[in-house]
């Protein structure tokens, strides 16, 4: 039985930072949302409006990011600590997590490793395998950051920088890159036993055009036919920035058949 928990916003102290948390409270199934790279807690709330009061809405800004301060470390790792951070303080046990873009990678990571503390997934545009690292990539990837640099003032309320210096930036970068390598995600899939829904975007965006994109997409195929418990449950129209924007009744529609889904086995 759900226990009616208080709203609550406020700065939670992670490390040597601090995050922004929002929770809705309430007594509903508790889904904790994940940010894009340089996105914010705001992102979410078509989602969320559409889902309504029957749920328990968490949603957070990773460090730096948001209203959320700066830290020292911006690490995958750091960012799965932040998550370990925010459920323990909010008491949140086996929550539904939904992540999009480099948060559906912190979501499945999450998830794979601890399989008795979350209810279910659901990825929207991200953690998708592809191997796009070579040799000269890092040094193609700093001079990218280091170009725009002077522009990432005006790009931070856009949600497409962070507090971060251009080193900062391509390091993160270069991390989600790797950590995308089949070799480094194909363990994380098959550890999942939560049930899993992809919402797919369609075509490019920003940083990948629609060809790459549509590639990375297929080739989730395998890791469909290998894991029973992971499932396309959409395709959306739109692209991969837009997605939580135009296409926010996928997302909720994912949330609403986990949970029902999940409430029938207990």
């Amino acid at each position: 039985m759900s226990i009616n928990q208080p709203a609550w916003t406020g700065m939670l102290p992670v490390d040597d930072t601090a995050l922004a948390v929002t929770d809705t409270g309430g007594p509903g199934p508790a889904v904790v949302y994940l940010n894009g790279s340089y996105a914010s807690q705001k992102n979410w709330r078509r989602v969320i409006d559409e889902l309504g009061d029957d749920y328990r809405h968490i949603t957070y800004d990773e460090r730096a990011r948001g209203k959320s301060r700066t830290a020292t470390d911006y690490s995958f790792e750091a960012c799965l600590r932040d998550l370990d951070a925010v459920l323990t303080a909010r008491g949140i046990e086996r929550p539904i997590l939904v992540g999009w873009s480099y948060g559906a990678m912190i979501a499945m990571h999450w998830a794979a490793r601890h399989p008795d503390r979350v209810r279910a997934v659901v990825s929207v545009d991200g953690a998708l395998p592809t191997d796009m690292f070579n040799e000269e990539l890092p040094e193609q990837v700093h001079k990218l950051f280091r170009r725009f640099g002077p522009l990432m003032p005006i790009l931070r309320p856009l949600g497409m920088a962070a507090r971060m210096s251009p080193a900062q930036h391509a390091e993160i970068n270069l991390e989600l890159i790797e950590l995308c390598a089949p070799g480094a995600l194909d363990p994380v899939f098959d550890g999942t036993t939560a049930p899993v829904r992809y919402v797919l975007a369609t075509g490019g965006n920003l940083g990948g055009d629609a060809a790459q994109m549509e590639r990375m997409r297929a080739d989730l195929a395998p890791v469909l036919a290998r894991n029973a418990n992971i499932r396309v449950h959409a395709k959306a129209a739109s692209n991969h920035s837009k997605i939580l924007r135009k296409d926010f009744g996928a997302v909720a529609g994912a949330v609403r058949e986990l949970a029902a889904t999940r409430a029938q086995q207990v």
